[in-house]
């Protein structure tokens, strides 16, 4: 396991990402920071699995857990990720009644995130998910499946509550 301060150190060197020390991210070629992101403390970023992509200006706030399955995370830039949100890219197979799950394996579709976009805190986003360009997802919301740009997405599965308009 590689020390904390070294992690922080070597995101920071490469990209100029600010990276808690208090945060627990894989150190991997598989993930990739923008100019100028932010992980703040108590976050997991996973990605042995597969690629994680942040774009420029990306941040996630405190208590985030972040898994890129085999698929890969893509996260456009200026994106706001809010206090405890999930984004996991993987999920178990269900093909088999008989058999536990964990014995079955896994899938990963994959997530995309576009750009600006505000995730509000608690949400968590599953895999196979894509959330289109200046999107705002309402706190506390579960997003399972695509959704178009310049909407607001509320609830448990997240519907289009509004569409943006300038």
């Amino acid at each position: 396991m590689t020390p904390a301060f070294v992690v922080t150190l070597v995101y920071y060197l490469r990209y100029g990402a600010k990276v808690s020390p208090k945060s627990e991210v894989d150190l991997t070629e598989n993930l990739k920071f923008g100019k100028n992101c932010v992980v703040s403390s108590y976050c997991k970023v996973k990605a042995t699995d597969g690629p994680l992509v942040i774009g420029d200006r990306g941040g996630f706030a405190t208590g985030c857990f972040v898994a890129a399955g085999e698929g890969g995370i893509s996260i456009g830039d200026n994106a706001i990720i809010g206090p405890n949100v999930n984004i996991v890219a993987v999920n178990y197979r269900t093909d088999q009644l008989d058999t536990h799950l964990e014995d079955l394996g896994s899938t990963s579709k994959g997530i995309k995130i576009g750009n600006n976009v505000w995730i509000g805190a608690g949400c968590t986003i599953l895999d196979g998910s894509v959330i289109g360009d200046n999107t705002i997802v309402v706190a506390n919301s579960l997003v399972n499946r695509r959704y178009k740009p310049n909407v607001i997405l509320q609830g448990s599965p997240a519907k289009v509550l509004l569409k943006r308009q300038s």
